[in-house]
């Protein structure tokens, strides 16, 4: 293979992205609001997915982000709390509405709202060939909204970024997040989480012409990860040169143009990213682990364990694995299993 292939087709790539942001500006704009039409995930993955950086602004700091420390019920202080067995369980049987529930009012809206992200390729991506959502993480939100309506396309998507994660929670704009959202002790203390529906783990992407071979070999030099994200603060210890981006689509625009040595994330996003462009390779040992779940309000504890009861169902009846296969590879290993804090 021509070495100098992967410069050349660079810039078409860039272009690609470029077009894609204004699809993505377009078809990503809703709001918690009157409900538009519900937007249904696609039937198959496109072959390229839509790398597409709303922004392309860096900022480059060593400082993590933190958020305010409240307390709840449903949850431990984070010195004691285990993150992958952090949630409520759900209640016997099949997940059900009942009257005055949090699952009731979300039903007499007609609608669920749910943060996503437009970017992250096989987990939660707005494609604008059919003006969709799609993506595994997506797959979750419409078996949470087929089990409240009987209908999965019943859902108002709000396009988000990593640092809007927490505040779109807490403050009500959205009912539950699905965004590759790592369970930490330190965001237990203001969100509850489902149970670990997904397990990742923190590595590095380059250029395929890098001679780095993991986080340790680049002390001093331009790592890109997205603001809001845990992957910033698992890796300042190594002293890299952290530039935080809104989008970790923007990451592989800067990895691309040079202005990056690395980007960091879980290795499920990265694994994203690759498939965009295939003069990337993924390097070095796992960082650390990262058990997603979706984040649910403190103040919907019902809604939490009827999300779990769903996971269940999602576990117990092969769906799960049939979205694994369809949107992040095969063989689809076994889902996680449920563990509870009670």
């Amino acid at each position: 293979m021509n070495r100098f292939q992967p410069q050349a087709l660079r810039p078409a790539a860039l272009a690609f992205a470029a077009l894609t942001a204004v699809a993505v500006a377009a078809g990503c704009s809703a709001t918690a609001g009157p409900a538009p039409a519900p937007v249904a995930s696609g039937t198959a993955a496109p072959a390229h997915a839509p790398a597409a950086p709303a922004s392309s602004a860096v900022t480059t700091t060593g400082a993590t982000t933190t958020g305010a420390t409240t307390t709840g019920a449903t949850t431990t202080g984070a010195a004691a709390c285990d993150p992958a067995a952090s949630s409520l369980a759900p209640l016997p049987g099949p997940p059900q509405v009942t009257s005055g529930s949090f699952m009731a009012k979300i039903k007499a809206r007609g609608y669920l709202i749910a943060g996503v992200d437009a970017n992250t390729y096989h987990f939660e991506y707005f494609n604008p060939r059919d003006a969709s959502f799609e993506g595994f993480d997506i797959d979750m939100i419409r078996a949470v909204a087929q089990a409240i309506f009987g209908n999965p396309d019943k859902v108002q998507y709000k396009a988000i970024t990593d640092a809007e994660r927490e505040t779109d929670i807490e403050n009500g704009s959205v009912d539950i997040v699905a965004h590759t959202m790592t369970i930490t002790c330190q965001r237990l203390e203001d969100v509850d989480f489902s149970t670990v529906y997904f397990d990742a783990h923190q590595q590095i992407l380059v250029l395929d012409s890098s001679k780095a071979t993991g986080v340790a070999s680049l002390a001093g030099q331009q790592v890109c990860a997205t603001a809001g994200s845990d992957s910033i603060g698992n890796i300042e210890s190594y002293h890299p040169k952290i530039v935080q981006v809104p989008y970790i689509t923007d990451c592989l625009v800067d990895l691309q143009q040079g202005q990056v040595a690395a980007i960091t994330s879980d290795n499920s996003i990265l694994e994203g990213l690759q498939a965009q462009d295939p003069f990337t390779k993924i390097v070095g040992p796992y960082l650390t682990d990262e058990p997603y779940g979706l984040a649910i309000a403190k103040d919907h504890p019902d809604f939490v364990r009827f999300v779990n009861a769903v996971l269940a169902q999602e576990r117990a009846d092969g769906a799960w694995r049939a979205s694994y296969a369809r949107w992040v590879g095969s063989p689809a290993p076994q889902p996680p299993p449920a563990q509870y804090a009670s």
